[in-house]
């Protein structure tokens, strides 16, 4: 059964999208402000602060494929209200864990499984179901660019919030601001927006999961993703780090990670309009390449406050905009039917590539005392990202139509 949506519609289901994702990853890509105050007030030192927020990283992208399912299968609304609630009491707690256990708990299981049950399987899964095919790419863009305004407004506000009532404060605070996006839920999945029904064949979510597997392609995408999340998560989780190496305030950090959301929002809506011009692949191969050129430059710059916030800029139009294009290869191979759960499983190696620039990070820092050797290795992920993508094929896979 087919139902046509108003434009009303349309945008009112976008609108509550993006601000969900604006909320769960402006207060996820923010933490890296919180581990210099933490490492201060709790003598844990960076290695286990990163360790928590590497697990973090992992367990965000672990929960996407079962949020999905469960959002595939149930419904969306459940799963945001408890990734919503669960988000603000990880935030809440934290600033009561005085162990690198009790941060795992909080940071890296809590907070990491709430923001992830409200993020972009579950979100960019909803909007495509309930939105037409011409719509989705528009959207994906739009809703990604939520998740960028989020990084902008929520990086300044806390590291504000830090230097004024402290870390535990902006703790406190960034746990309320998560309780505002509830009614947003309502929104998105209220009773006049219900699923719009696709002629797509239904043989279950473990053979669409196994089918999926076994598409080169579809792998293919899954390398290309691992390199984005390890790029993300090394900077997030050690940009205030480098600055302070450089002897910089750490006003610069928050107002780079700013300067990425913002510059973030125009590249998500960029690469939206895009997905219905070129193919994805070369989208996704065109943004990792120049994340390679990015980091070289700035290992050739000297380390000033505008060499930061150039550099900022330039890795933030690519920043979160390669999920509107990853998402789209997604649906146009498999269809939007299980795109919650395979879009999730692609986000898990993205993740899994997250834990490692996270932790890893924080061993280099450690081991060598600056992160060289993470910018090197950033660098030749980025440019091998930019090649495995070209192979990819974006033609659908047959699948018969259900009947009617």
């Amino acid at each position: 059964m087919f139902r046509s949506l108003s434009s009303r519609d349309v945008l009112v289901t976008t609108l509550a999208a993006a601000g969900i994702l604006m909320v769960t990853m402006g207060a996820r890509q923010s933490l890296g402000l919180f581990v210099s105050p933490l490492n201060s007030a709790t003598g844990l030192g960076i290695a286990t602060i990163s360790l928590a927020m590497a697990i973090g990283q992992f367990t965000w992208g672990a929960i996407q494929p079962v949020a999905g399912a469960v959002a595939d299968r149930f419904g969306p609304r459940r799963v945001l209200v408890g990734g919503l609630l669960l988000l603000a009491a990880g935030s809440a707690l934290t600033p009561f864990m005085g162990s690198g256990f009790g941060l795992v708990v909080s940071i890296g299981l809590m907070s990491a499984m709430g923001s992830g049950a409200g993020s972009f399987s579950v979100l960019i899964g909803a909007a495509a179901q309930r939105l037409p095919l011409e719509a989705r790419g528009t959207a994906s863009g739009v809703i990604n660019a939520g998740g960028s305004f989020g990084q902008f407004v929520f990086a300044p506000v806390l590291q504000k919030l830090i230097q004024s009532v402290g870390w535990m404060g902006a703790m406190w605070s960034m746990a309320l601001m998560t309780l505002a996006a509830l009614p947003l839920v309502g929104k998105l999945t209220r009773a006049g927006a219900a699923p719009v029904h696709h002629a797509e064949a239904d043989h279950g979510v473990l053979n669409a999961i196994g089918g999926a597997m076994k598409h080169p392609s579809y792998l293919l995408l899954h390398l290309g993703f691992f390199t984005c999340g390890f790029h993300i998560a090394f900077l997030v989780t050690h940009l205030p780090g480098e600055v302070e190496l450089c002897g910089l305030p750490p006003a610069v950090a928050s107002w780079s990670l700013a300067i990425i959301g913002l510059a973030n929002i125009f590249g998500s809506l960029y690469a939206g309009s895009c997905v219905a011009r070129y193919r994805s692949k070369y989208v996704l191969a065109a943004m990792y390449g120049s994340r390679a050129l990015l980091v070289a430059w700035y290992l050739m710059m000297p380390r000033t406050e505008w060499t930061f916030y150039l550099f900022a800029a330039g890795l933030g139009f690519t920043w979160l905009a390669t999920v509107p294009p990853t998402a789209a290869i997604v649906g146009k191979l498999f269809g939007v039917r299980y795109l919650g759960t395979l879009f999730g499983l692609t986000l898990l190696s993205h993740q899994i590539g997250g834990f490692l620039g996270a932790w890893l990070g924080g061993l280099a820092i450690v081991q060598f005392g600056d992160f060289s050797w993470m910018w090197y290795a950033d660098m030749a992920l980025a440019a091998m990202a930019a090649i495995i993508n070209l192979p990819i094929r974006e033609a659908p896979v047959e699948r018969r139509l259900a009947p009617a």
